[in-house]
């Protein structure tokens, strides 16, 4: 019989909010995948939970995922834990779960605290729709290219930053996406969770020397990306109008539908305005 494979997810600060559930499975698994295992060995301590360790993070992802289902297909129970949070969520885990799924291994997701979602709740900003980015690349060429792919996004922004990359983020962030309204949520659950809100630019005029790792939380674009090229096509003759649409292949009846969609106005209206010229 196949062991079960469970995600379980574990404090990101404050150990008072490890769930019941999280304490009781890390009891009775036969084995505990952690990203640092002195890490999780300290937790492990602080709860009189004693369980065999075994190290899995970003770089061994590969190979220990192979141990790791071996040992799930002779029958082991096995828990990964990350640092801090829920894992998958920038952090290892991903990879073993599309190889338990592969080799018909039951998932169970233990949940508990995840610290954008913690941020995300408590920022002010809309948690009706929002978009996940985790970590952007160190590479300034790949970090602008990034943020000038999710530019004209309307949905929170969420991203994760080290402290020592937070000052040449938030400058990218200014540079690319503008003087926007975004959150700082550092610490979070700790002693010094703090909440830093207001515009980029005077934020990058308060912050010094930083520590703790931060969740930033942008305020969407107020115009999307379809909105910007919308007004664009009306702010253009309906000569030009009409031409935009022809080079892209469409015939004129198709062609009188999208000038007076995007106008709002009548397609009788529009069509007689082509038909007198």
């Amino acid at each position: 019989m196949k062991g079960k494979l469970y995600l379980v997810a574990t404090p990101i600060g404050n150990l008072e909010d490890i769930t019941l559930r999280a304490l009781k499975t890390l009891k009775e698994v036969d084995l505990i995948a952690a990203e640092d295992t002195r890490h999780t060995l300290g937790l492990l301590n602080h709860f009189e939970i004693s369980k065999p360790l075994i190290s899995y993070y970003k770089q061994n992802e590969k190979t220990k995922s192979e141990i790791l289902i071996q040992k799930l297909l002779e029958g082991q129970n096995i828990a990964v834990v990350s640092d801090a949070g829920t894992p998958g969520i920038s952090d290892p885990g991903e990879e073993i779960v599309k190889v338990a799924i592969e080799n018909g291994i039951e998932i169970v997701p233990i949940p508990g605290a995840c610290a954008f979602v913690n941020a995300l709740i408590a920022s002010g900003l809309s948690s009706k729709e929002f978009t996940f980015i985790g970590f952007l690349s160190a590479i300034k060429k790949d970090k602008r290219e990034k943020l000038e792919e999710i530019k004209y996004e309307t949905r929170t922004l969420i991203l994760y930053e080290a402290p020592h990359k937070l000052k040449g983020t938030l400058e990218a962030i200014l540079e690319v996406l503008g003087d926007r309204k975004i959150v700082l949520a550092r610490e979070l659950t700790k002693i010094h969770e703090e909440f830093i809100r207001d515009n980029v630019s005077n934020i990058l005029e308060r912050i010094d020397e930083v520590k703790g790792e931060f969740v930033i939380l942008i305020e969407g674009n107020s115009e999307s990306k379809k909105d910007l090229e919308l007004s664009e096509l009306n702010n253009k003759t309906l000569e030009e109008h009409y031409e935009y649409y022809e080079a892209q292949g469409f015939d004129k009846k198709e062609i009188i539908k999208k000038i007076a969609k995007d106008r709002n106005s009548n397609k009788n209206e529009i069509y007689q305005y082509f038909l007198n010229k």
